[in-house]
């Protein structure tokens, strides 16, 4: 093994790729990338039974989006081609003809049912079921048509240093003889990984917890082997937002690919995903993909598993839609306008209220569908009722409009803007508020509020009178008065 950094993230093809999974790939690319290493993509397609057609495209897509580059891999090449387990069968193959010549591997000559009555009278004799137990006296010689078993060379309590948890150890009870090659010539994941991960010099495999109890299992074969074994970095669960179990698949976590759906960065995306179990201490939270492979450290990745919430990642989305210029920032929302709405003059007035209300580019679709902006481009229905304030008879809300209405006439449109609006009609409303029987400022305010939108709740009246401009305003209010 060399003393350059090698490592890998080994998806299957088994359907999307959801965020945990990710995080524990972007860990082995950051570390790859702060030692200036070598990063590998490897598709570990052994199980065709759960392969899901498309799923290969789908994993280069997602590493493409959030950032990850490979150095090799199965659309690229390199020295350990192929890259897709499914064409190193031959590969497979000899390792497995070499434990059989060391003494460490087997033909398994037992039918299903066979093992299925050991196993039955293993639990009614309450205790677990070893395969070591049965293992032949005289295998016959292997010829692909029966199952490869790995002879555990020796039952013995295994230590090992891991980079996250320091030093971990498992009983005699984590041993037993498993399939290396099934009968249809396909090998397992306990074996096939090994294989790959001693082939293309892997340093540092970076996998999930879960695997802790089978790293036993993954020592005997490299000790049968004779070879030393990387370094095993063991990566907290991501759990589900309600943070009762882990966050998979199975348990109704998204596609990544939807998070770019939704209008996430890529580098939001990296950003959140990273500190799910990394803390690189300090109180600062935002960083660059440049910033996360100066300081990624292995130590730093945590023990506990890291809850993933949505609003943590819209906050940390927002924050890097925020370090965007502004031509970027106004590219991006016109583009997720409606295309009607595009065409409008008034569109690219809209930037400032949208981005001061949106946490990712998709909040703004949202904000269309629900109409939320279509009172900027056509005049809304009003109706009487709306307009009153409280029990304010009707000809003082009218007289109000009126004085409004004359003193934004004197605004020429130059200063027809949203702090000099602001300081004509709040003097005005704070006036009227100061009258006897008045119902404070409400009275102008409200009916100013909703003959400009239509809405009882919308955004500040004084930014809506800027962005309709002095002509709009007047006769919004006029037609309300």
């Amino acid at each position: 093994m060399s003393d350059k950094v090698v490592t890998r993230f080994a998806p299957s093809p088994t359907g999307f790729m959801h965020a945990g999974n990710l995080r524990t790939g972007l860990y082995a690319w950051l570390w790859a990338r702060k030692n200036k290493g070598t990063f590998i993509l490897r598709i570990e397609d052994t199980d065709k039974k759960r392969e899901v057609e498309g799923s290969l495209d789908h994993i280069k897509e997602s590493l493409k989006w959030i950032g990850m580059d490979w150095d090799q891999g199965p659309d690229i090449g390199g020295p350990h081609a192929p890259y897709v387990q499914s064409g190193r069968l031959d590969l497979y193959k000899s390792y497995g003809e070499k434990l059989i010549e060391k003494g460490f591997a087997y033909a398994d000559p037992y039918a299903e049912e066979e093992l299925e009555v050991w196993r039955k009278k293993s639990q009614e004799e309450k205790k677990p079921f070893l395969y070591r137990e049965h293992r032949p006296e005289n295998p016959p010689t292997w010829d692909g048509s029966m199952p490869l078993r790995f002879k555990v060379p020796k039952i013995k309590k295994y230590s090992w240093m891991d980079a996250v948890w320091g030093e971990l150890s498992a009983g005699e009870e984590a041993l037993d003889d498993f399939v290396l090659i099934k009968s249809d010539g396909y090998p397992t994941y306990n074996f096939a990984h090994l294989v790959d991960d001693i082939e293309m010099g892997i340093t540092h495999v970076t996998r999930g917890q879960e695997f802790i109890s089978s790293t036993p299992k993954y020592l005997s074969v490299y000790e049968a082997l004779g070879v030393k074994p990387p370094v095993f970095v063991t990566t907290p669960s991501v759990m589900s937002s309600e943070g009762k179990k882990k966050l998979g698949k199975r348990d109704g976590s998204k596609d990544v690919l939807e998070y770019k759906k939704e209008g996430y960065l890529p580098e939001a995306m990296m950003n959140f995903l990273a500190l799910l179990g990394w803390n690189p201490g300090g109180e600062k939270e935002i960083f660059s993909k440049e910033e996360l492979i100066e300081i990624f450290d292995l130590n730093k990745i945590q023990h506990s598993g890291a809850q993933f919430g949505d609003d943590k990642l819209d906050w940390i989305n927002k924050e890097h839609i925020k370090r965007l210029n502004a031509s970027e920032i106004e590219r991006n929302i016109m583009e997720w306008l409606p295309e009607e709405m595009q065409k409008n003059i008034i569109a690219s007035k809209l930037v400032p209220l949208i981005l001061e209300r949106i946490s990712k580019w998709g909040d703004e679709k949202d904000m269309t569908e629900r109409g939320e902006l279509d009172f900027f481009f056509k005049r809304p229905l009003l109706e009487k009722e709306k307009l009153v304030y409280k029990s304010v008879p009707l000809e003082k809300i009218v007289g109000n409009l009126k004085e409004a209405i004359k003193l934004l006439e004197k605004l020429n449109e130059s200063e027809f803007n949203k702090e000099n609006i602001k300081d004509v009609l709040m003097k005005l409303a704070e006036e009227i508020g100061s009258r006897p029987a008045s119902a404070g400022k409400g009275e102008l305010l409200h009916p100013v509020r909703f003959a400009l939108s239509g809405l009882d709740q919308s955004p500040d009246p004084f930014i809506i009178a800027e962005i309709l401009g002095k002509d709009e305003t007047i006769s919004r209010l006029q037609k309300a008065q």
